[in-house]
C-alpha cells in the first residue's frame, strides 16, 4: 500500500495540478540536461515559476521529485496494443520502448534516473514502480496470446515483456549500439520465440517457491 504522505503522492486538480505539471516539466528538463546530481529544488521552482516553498513543502527532496515524475510518466504513457498476434503486440511494445529511449529528452532523463536509482532508495523504489506499472499495462497482450494458444498457459507475462525491453536498455546503457529498427525487431522476435517455446512458462512448483 502506498504512503499517502510520500512526496508527490497526492493527485490534485485545478491550480495545484497546473503547478505539479509545471514543476515536473522543469524537473524533467533539468534531469535531462544535467543529471540527478544537479537536480536542485530551488532551480526547479524558478524554472517552473512557482514559489520554492511550495516545491520544498510538497516534494521535499530531489528524489521525491523523481518519484513523482516517474509516477506521472507511467500514468500518461501509451496503453498496450492489440494487434491480434503475440508478435505484433511485442513489436509494438519494443517500438514504444525504443521511442522513449531514443527521444532526445526522455533518453537522457532515463539515464539520469537509472543512475540515481543506484545510490538513492527513493529513486530506486520509484523506478521499480514505474516499470511495474508499465508491465501491468502490457500484460493483457500475453494473456491474449495464452487464450489464442500462441504460448503455454503458464507463461509469465512480465517475464516476456522484460525480455523485450532488456536488450534495448542494454544498448542504451552498456554497449552503446544503436537502438534502431533492426534491434527493435530482433528484441520482439527473440522474446516471442522464447515465449512460444515455453522459456517463460512458470511451473506450479516454481510459483510456490
Amino acid at each position: 500500500m502506498s504512503d499517502p504522505t510520500a512526496p508527490g503522492s497526492v493527485r490534485p486538480g485545478g491550480r495545484t495540478a497546473r503547478v505539479r505539471a509545471a514543476v515536473l516539466r522543469a524537473a524533467g528538463d533539468l534531469l535531462a540536461e544535467r543529471g540527478f546530481a544537479a537536480l536542485d529544488l530551488t532551480e526547479v521552482a524558478a524554472r517552473a515559476e512557482v514559489g520554492k516553498t511550495t516545491v520544498y513543502r510538497r516534494w521535499r527532496t530531489p528524489a521525491g521529485l523523481v518519484a513523482d515524475l516517474l509516477a506521472d510518466m507511467a500514468e500518461t504513457s501509451l496503453p498496450h496494443s492489440d494487434t491480434g498476434s503475440l508478435r505484433g503486440d511485442l513489436l509494438e511494445n519494443a517500438r514504444l520502448v525504443a521511442k522513449t529511449l531514443t527521444d532526445t529528452r526522455q533518453g537522457r532523463l532515463f539515464r539520469a534516473v537509472i543512475a540515481a536509482a543506484t545510490s538513492d532508495d527513493t529513486a530506486a523504489t520509484a523506478l521499480r514502480a514505474f516499470y511495474s506499472t508499465r508491465l501491468t499495462e502490457w500484460s493483457p497482450c500475453i494473456q491474449a496470446a495464452i487464450t489464442r494458444g500462441e504460448v503455454p498457459p503458464e507463461t509469465d507475462p512480465r517475464a516476456v515483456l522484460s525480455a523485450v525491453s532488456a536488450p534495448l536498455y542494454y544498448r542504451l546503457l552498456a554497449s552503446g549500439d544503436p537502438v534502431d529498427d533492426a534491434a527493435i525487431h530482433t528484441a520482439a522476435e527473440a522474446a516471442a520465440l522464447a515465449a512460444e517455446n515455453g522459456v517463460f512458462a512458470v511451473s506450479t512448483t516454481q510459483s510456490q517457491n
